[in-house]
């Protein structure tokens, strides 16, 4: 309810620390408010006070509501409505693109690569509000998955479909993927363009050479990042398909052609990071997030509203009400 309410000066609330001299100041003098009459004895008065000589403090109780009226609208309170608006002044276009072959199933990520990659992207997609994103997959062929939108519910719904498609033709064709990711930024007005690359294996399919590819990324100005995912050695991974449908696994040595990717980012002004567990996966997307950021200016509106009016209104028909009962009703006491 107070959320957007406060008071301007609230300095002038130290002047409320002079309320209690006044009442101190007005009971020390109370008994001297009234005439006084010194005779040898009162026994032929009668002591009747009067109803009026009794609430005669009201006056007083009114001027104090009075000042403390005028105090509180000294500090102006008032209502603030805050509207925001953000303007990116260098925007991005990035595109993943994610290996999605057989071999991303292999069990050396946690519940494998292809899901660990996908819950990493996802949290990268997120903190990206500012930046327009696409998706690209990629196994012996590629294809677009979405293109660049700035529309996050769709870029994240069509990541979460992704999964290993069997439509696809098996194997890993790096120089098809970058191509297709090409394809989609070669035409964007962005400042910023960028290919988040990112395979388990090396190039054996696809009828696009990846230096090719790697070429027109650079004539177009497309920084490209390459992450090679996989442990060292050894990794659990499918090798045949049992009768019942399901991959059977077994441990396959893991093959990252390093080089090319090394190649390819460095030709495009890019990085090559490798990713070996699940955390590594984690700090190379955050790496890539604080290296592509998009500079975003935040314009805040503040709309005052002015709440003293009515407590000056209010503290000058108090005033005035004091001021009409001290010379009418009780005029004999002043």
């Amino acid at each position: 309810m107070f959320a957007n309410f406060n008071f301007e000066n609230p300095e002038f609330f130290w002047l409320f620390l002079l309320l209690p001299i006044a009442i101190a100041w007005y009971i020390w003098k109370r008994n001297k408010q009234t005439p006084e009459l010194k005779i040898s004895s009162v026994k032929g008065f009668k002591a009747t006070p009067s109803f009026l000589s009794r609430i005669k403090p009201v006056l007083f109780i009114i001027r104090l509501l009075v000042l403390s009226l005028i105090i509180t609208a000294l500090a102006r309170p008032r209502t603030v409505d805050v509207s925001t608006r953000t303007s990116s002044t260098r925007g991005i276009d990035i595109v993943m693109a994610i290996d999605v072959s057989a071999s991303m199933l292999a069990r050396d990520f946690e519940p494998n690569r292809l899901e660990a990659v996908k819950n990493v992207a996802e949290e990268f997609i997120k903190g990206r509000p500012g930046d327009r994103i696409g998706l690209v997959v990629f196994a012996g062929e590629s294809f677009t998955k979405t293109p660049i939108t700035s529309d996050k519910s769709i870029v994240l719904k069509s990541l979460e479909d992704i999964e290993y498609n069997t439509m696809l033709e098996n194997g890993t064709a790096i120089g098809s993927g970058l191509a297709t990711s090409v394809n989609r930024l070669k035409d964007s007005k962005a400042e910023s363009k960028v290919i988040i690359l990112l395979t388990d294996g090396v190039n054996n399919s696809g009828f696009i050479d990846p230096h090719t590819a790697s070429e027109l990324a650079e004539e177009f100005g497309i920084k490209v990042y390459t992450i090679g995912v996989g442990s060292n050695g050894m990794a659990l991974s499918p090798v045949a398909i049992m009768p019942n449908g399901r991959f059977q696994f077994g441990n396959v040595q893991v093959e990252i052609d390093e080089d090319l990717l090394k190649q390819i980012a460095a030709k495009t002004n890019g990085e090559y990071f490798r990713a070996t567990d699940n955390q590594k996966l984690e700090q190379i997307y955050s790496q890539i997030d604080k290296l592509e950021k998009t500079e975003i200016e935040e314009f805040k509106y503040y709309n005052y509203d002015e709440k003293f009016r009515p407590l000056i209104l209010l503290a000058g028909g108090l005033l005035l009400l004091e001021i009409l009962l001290r010379f009418t009703l009780f005029r004999s006491f002043i």
